[in-house]
């Protein structure tokens, strides 16, 4: 892709361009903006055409720059651009924002393309996505590496009062949530009493490991997380031996994070319901 721009730049008059247009050298795309060679394109393509036929310094924004780093569709037949321009035309297939202040750090390249970069594609993402999406969008940039949430967390720190801040932090900050030591127990003890089980036994050594409650005439263990989405593979290394010890002794583990305690207490109460429950009958059988 090349614009009429930079076909100048290289010394192109405007004679030449129409000459290499009628031979097929060049296919216009968009008004000032040719493939060169072939007039079929792919995505990335009709993104750099869209960016192109953009002032200098445009870049893929909102749900196509989402869609170019991997963790989120795009509206069919519309390609989101941010410019450097304050007033804009309209263009076909396109929607444009005006930012003249969108700042150097969110200007970034990926597959040769100008997007912006990922914390200012989650937090555009969470002025136009319902919870849910911004929600998969910030799960799929973990999951490929992008950023985690906990890296997410700090980066907003430089983002303070800008539209989508407060929604992407939220969306966050359960991911990282972690409850203390006293207050998780205080807030899971209060889930057992609601589903009418016995009290557990906390910090208790099983297994040559300490578990945080702890079911001995079930032969239940109880573990939380801290983090929901995002565990170190030494984490989740360890969280598996765990896991494997408990299981050899004839025990059954069950995670739940602590942000699924602190907010999502119903959820935790019907499933620990349902695990015990099966316990149960297969003590009676």
């Amino acid at each position: 892709m090349v614009s009429r721009g930079q076909l100048a730049q290289l010394g192109l008059s405007g004679s030449a361009i129409e000459h290499r247009i009628a031979g097929g050298r060049l296919h216009r795309v968009r008004r000032g903006v040719y493939a060169v060679g072939r007039p079929a394109l792919d995505r990335h393509g009709h993104w750099m055409a869209a960016v192109l036929s953009c002032a200098r310094g445009a870049v893929l924004s909102h749900r196509s720059a989402a869609a170019l780093w991997g963790i989120g569709g795009e509206q069919a037949g519309l390609v989101e651009v941010s410019t450097p321009v304050s007033s804009v035309r309209r263009r076909a297939g396109m929607r444009i924002y005006p930012r003249p202040n969108l700042p150097a750090r969110d200007r970034v390249e990926r597959d040769g393309i100008p997007v912006t970069g990922v914390v200012r594609t989650l937090l555009d993402l969470a002025t136009c996505l319902d919870l849910a999406s911004l929600e998969r969008a910030v799960n799929e940039a973990d999951r490929c590496g992008l950023i985690d949430p906990e890296t997410l967390s700090h980066a907003l720190d430089a983002y303070s009062c800008q539209s989508g801040v407060a929604r992407l932090r939220d969306v966050v900050d359960r991911r990282t949530f972690r409850l203390t030591d006293s207050e998780l127990e205080r807030r899971f003890l209060r889930v057992v009493e609601m589903a009418g089980l016995p009290l557990p036994q906390t910090q208790q050594r099983l297994n040559g490991f300490r578990v945080d409650f702890y079911w001995p005439g079930l032969g239940l263990v109880v573990e939380t997380d801290g983090l929901r989405y995002h565990r170190t593979p030494a984490q989740q290394a360890r969280d598996r031996l765990r896991d494997q010890a408990h299981l050899a002794a004839g025990i059954t583990p069950l995670r739940f994070t602590h942000a699924q305690v602190r907010y999502e207490p119903n959820y935790v109460r019907a499933t620990l319901l349902a695990v015990v429950l099966r316990l149960k009958r297969a003590c009676d059988a």
